[in-house]
């Protein structure tokens, strides 16, 4: 006589012959990221003159991933300090956000004194913090303007956090450049009192940024009309060179009086894209009010993260407190700077002069920062990646640090040959 356990094995189990469904079978496929997507493809391509330009992150005239030699020094201080790797406060590294935020507001500002700072997970981490914050206590409608374009990140960020998101003319499409007619009129035409998204400087996707005078605009307008002005500043140094010049929109607002909050980075302008080093700030009226929000932003991050990482932190605070390697950092950030200027000067260059190219081209040198709004349509971005082996995204959008004096005229051809017609 068979065993139970042997007449059990003989016959299907009742669970087996009924077809299994999942718990997630009907979580959807979500769409692939433009940005990752594009280097997924670029990988895949054999041709040896294929080009990556989708990716936002700086490479030296030979297409290489550069590592800054004061960030290489840094490392080599830290090391013989043999420092502990226990964690960090809530709010980070303390000596990190205080030279975070004499970088971003100026070694003599007033504001410093009441100002109300936590380290993040670089610039993404402090726009999630200030989204959130803004979500749980702003008084005000939960209005957020964002231009049009934006970084593909802020939509998501401000909805996820609860904030409506609106946006405000920015782009002009006929000189690739900026719109600042709609920009006042939209920001002029928000409910009174909303929250005003502005990129400090090199702004995201076009590279097209507002003149120190239209900034002046801007900056009378959002006050007449009660808006709360929320800085996005992830290329300080890394647009035109200059830290001081890159940071004149935040201080401008800072000096008319504004209580502004800023997401800050250090991924593009040390090039410590892995290491997430950033800080959220919030100018307050009072120490107080500084003690009040700070005790919030930790009640808000502990069960965010908890504690931020400590050796990006500690490599920008050794960077930014070391005289000799503040020097060395400016002077390279300057570089980096001046070569993706050269790059653009280049390939406006080659399309007029060598190709003969008759469209105005004036928008390429024009615009500035480590991204270019290259005015071709998603027709020609196709094309110009089963042509030429080009990749970008399909809003036109050019990464400069892709571009190096060994590729730059075969890129002109390139974009000259889907734009001619």
């Amino acid at each position: 006589m068979l065993s139970t356990i042997a007449r059990a094995a003989q016959q299907p189990s009742r669970m087996a012959s009924r077809a299994f469904v999942s718990t997630w079978s009907s979580v959807p496929q979500g769409p692939p990221d433009a940005i990752l997507g594009v280097t997924e493809a670029f990988k895949r391509d054999a041709d040896p003159k294929k080009m990556n330009l989708g990716v936002g992150a700086y490479r030296d005239d030979n297409g290489k991933p550069y590592v800054l030699e004061a960030v290489k020094k840094a490392e080599a201080i830290l090391l013989e300090q043999n420092l502990d790797k226990e964690y960090a406060g809530i709010t980070g590294v303390p000596d990190f956000t205080k030279a975070a935020a004499k970088l971003a507001y100026g070694d003599e500002s007033p504001v410093l004194s009441n100002l109300a700072i936590t380290q993040s997970i670089s610039g993404t981490g402090a726009l999630n913090i200030g989204a959130n914050f803004f979500s749980t206590f702003y008084p005000h409608a939960k209005n957020i303007y964002v231009p049009n374009p934006t970084w593909g990140n802020h939509n998501a960020i401000f909805s996820r956090a609860g904030l409506k998101v609106e946006k405000y003319g920015y782009f002009d499409k006929s000189t690739n450049g900026l719109n600042i007619n709609a920009m006042l009129e939209d920001i002029k035409n928000a409910p009174k009192n909303s929250i005003v998204l502005l990129h400090a400087c090199a702004h995201n996707p076009t590279g097209v940024d507002p003149t120190q005078e239209q900034w002046n605009e801007i900056a009378q307008v959002v006050k007449d009309q009660g808006h709360f002005p929320f800085f996005d500043m992830a290329y300080q140094g890394f647009a035109s060179g200059d830290c001081t010049k890159d940071a004149y929109a935040l201080r401008k607002f800072v000096a008319d009086g504004h209580q502004v909050v800023l997401s800050q980075s250090f991924a593009k302008n040390m090039g410590l894209y892995g290491e997430r080093a950033g800080s959220f700030s919030i100018v307050c009226a009072d120490a107080d009010e500084k003690s009040r929000v700070e005790s919030q932003l930790k009640i808000l991050i502990r069960p965010m993260y908890s504690n931020p990482p400590i050796h990006g932190a500690r490599l920008v605070n050794t960077v930014l407190n070391t005289p000799e390697l503040k020097q060395l950092w400016l002077d390279e950030v300057k570089t980096m700077a001046e070569r993706i200027i050269s790059m653009r000067t280049k390939l406006r260059n080659h399309l007029e002069a060598d190709f003969g190219s008759k469209k105005n081209w004036e928008h390429v040198t024009n615009q500035i920062g480590m991204f270019c709004y290259s005015g071709m349509t998603p027709e020609q971005v196709d094309k110009i990646k089963d042509d030429w082996h080009v990749y970008l995204t399909r809003d036109g959008r050019i990464s400069m640090a892709g571009v190096s004096s060994g590729n730059v005229k075969y890129l002109a051809e390139a974009i000259h040959n889907v734009t001619k017609d």
